[in-house]
């Protein structure tokens, strides 16, 4: 009846519009089925600084805590937060959550040693409590 009805060239262009749509829905779907993501760009691990920032991205959230704490996140989805390590293991946990109810956890762990202050005076008794006592008893020696 209609001569367009079975070329080739509607059907090729039938095809291309599905497709089109197909992409389009994937495109908008993203956010929907894979949800919020964070990255970490600072990458140190181990520190002799109590003071450290951690820097990162996070994309596709509606709010972002580090250690329960707000973190505000530019539009692009930039943070850097401020963080005040304690000496030894440090565990900052970053959680993410976008506006579907899922979120995403990020652990970041960093070792902070203090630098070792050296001691010049001999007198200066160590950590031990039976180091300062020995100090104490050959000091009352060496006075009698």
């Amino acid at each position: 009846m209609f001569p367009y009805r079975d070329s080739r060239i509607t059907r090729t262009a039938i095809g291309i519009f599905f497709l089109i749509v197909i992409g389009y829905a994937y495109f908008e779907l993203h956010g929907i089925l894979y949800g919020p993501t964070i990255e970490i760009t600072s990458s140190t691990s181990a520190t002799h600084d109590p003071f450290t920032t951690v820097v990162g991205t996070a994309g596709r959230i509606s709010s972002l805590t580090m250690n329960g704490q707000a973190v505000s996140v530019t539009e692009a989805g930039a943070f850097a937060e401020p963080y005040l390590l304690v000496p030894g293991l440090n565990q900052i946990v970053l959680e993410a959550k976008d506006k579907y109810g899922r979120d995403r956890k990020v652990v970041v762990q960093i070792v902070y040693s203090p630098p070792v202050v050296p001691t010049d005076s001999p007198q200066v008794a160590t950590s031990t409590p039976d180091t300062m006592v020995a100090t104490t008893t050959a000091s009352s020696t060496v006075a009698q």
